[in-house]
């Protein structure tokens, strides 16, 4: 007796098409195929129609009502940064995962590197978890305009430390901002106070908005000094302790040498420090340091490090409490800018006592 054959649960033809083959049908991702499918306007109009025709040519069908429910189902916050190895942003995510867990949301976390390209490939990447909003402190040189056709355009987003542009605004997007101006203001104030002429800042890059802020704030106190700072005392480098350890000497390739440095942040801070003791000289006795952040090494470093304090930690907890309130529809309509305010802490880093002479080169 022949028998027939068993018949299949689902023969391909009766399979459902998903949003993955529409996605690899096209070359496209599954967050831009997304984007298309809510009607984003940040898809170009050349990959919208590209993405359609594969729609039309596979038979996919959008269930809006399933999307809609994963949506108001996520319990996933993103947190992207620019610099994971710096301490600012490990208190500053730790925060964010405590807020986060307090609420029942959990952390998506991704790192860029200070590289744009990065920051785009991690943003895709996270989007196709459908995340329920995105934290993000911008890499140096991010394009707003690639950023946001990323990004959906009803995605919650908060901005973090460094502005984009009024896009921003623009899109819904909030602002988290450190009150940097001020805070180097504050540091160059004390500085003075304290005798120091001839001051630096060191380390960041210009193009950065947070450089540019602090850098500001410096400039501000120098000129109510009546006092203009030598363009030589203005050393860029990349923001991290090993990077600023090697431009150490950079301080002193001209007469007269700066006694003194306002830090872009602790880490670069610490790392001059160290830069400074390879050279026979230890900041706190010919040298004054000032950093920017208060991360918990600034207290115990040798000499203790006199820094800016922005509670970062602090900060995490405000940027996931102000994202979820979006989430949850209990924000104003408006984007929102908030200031983190600063304050100086004063330690042994800043004790020098400036000297025109004497100090070994």
């Amino acid at each position: 007796m022949q028998h027939e054959p068993s018949p299949q649960p689902t023969s391909a033809r009766e399979r459902r098409v998903t949003l993955a083959d529409v996605a690899a049908g096209c070359g496209l991702s599954r967050a831009t195929v997304s984007l298309v499918l809510r009607g984003s306007p940040l898809v170009r109009a050349e990959t919208r129609a590209r993405v359609q025709a594969e729609i039309a040519r596979q038979g996919y069908v959008y269930h809006r009502g399933a999307a809609s429910l994963r949506r108001r189902g996520s319990n996933a916050v993103a947190l992207v940064v620019n610099d994971l190895a710096n301490p600012f942003f490990a208190e500053f995510a730790a925060g964010v995962d405590a807020a986060l867990a307090e609420a029942g949301y959990v952390l998506l976390l991704g790192s860029t590197g200070e590289s744009p390209d990065r920051q785009q490939a991690v943003l895709t990447s996270l989007a196709e978890h459908d995340p329920a909003a995105v934290i993000l402190s911008p890499a140096e040189h991010s394009d707003p305009a690639r950023l946001h056709r990323v990004l959906a355009a009803r995605l919650p987003v908060l901005v973090f430390n460094r502005a984009l542009d009024r896009a921003d605004a623009a899109a819904g997007w909030d602002f988290l901002a450190l009150d940097n101006r001020r805070g180097a203001r504050l540091a160059t104030e004390h500085l003075l106070a304290r005798g120091h002429r001839a001051i630096a800042f060191f380390g960041g890059h210009r193009d950065s908005s947070s450089c540019d802020e602090r850098r500001g704030g410096y400039r501000e106190a120098m000129a109510a000094a009546g006092l203009a700072p030598d363009p030589a005392w203005l050393i860029e480098c990349a923001p991290t302790r090993l990077e600023a350890a090697r431009h150490a000497g950079a301080l002193f390739v001209r007469d007269p040498a700066p006694t003194a440095a306002i830090c872009y942040n602790d880490a670069v801070a610490l790392g001059l420090m160290s830069g400074l003791s390879a050279r026979g000289r230890q900041a706190g006795r010919d040298f004054a340091v000032v950093g920017f952040d208060d991360i918990p090494e600034a207290a115990v470093a040798m000499p203790p490090l006199s820094t800016v304090a922005v509670a970062p930690r602090e900060c995490g907890i405000a940027a996931a409490r102000l994202v979820l309130a979006r989430v949850r529809g209990d924000a104003p309509q408006a984007s929102r800018t908030l200031v983190v305010p600063a304050q100086l802490r004063v330690r042994a880093s800043s004790f020098a006592v400036p000297v025109s002479e004497g100090i070994p080169a």
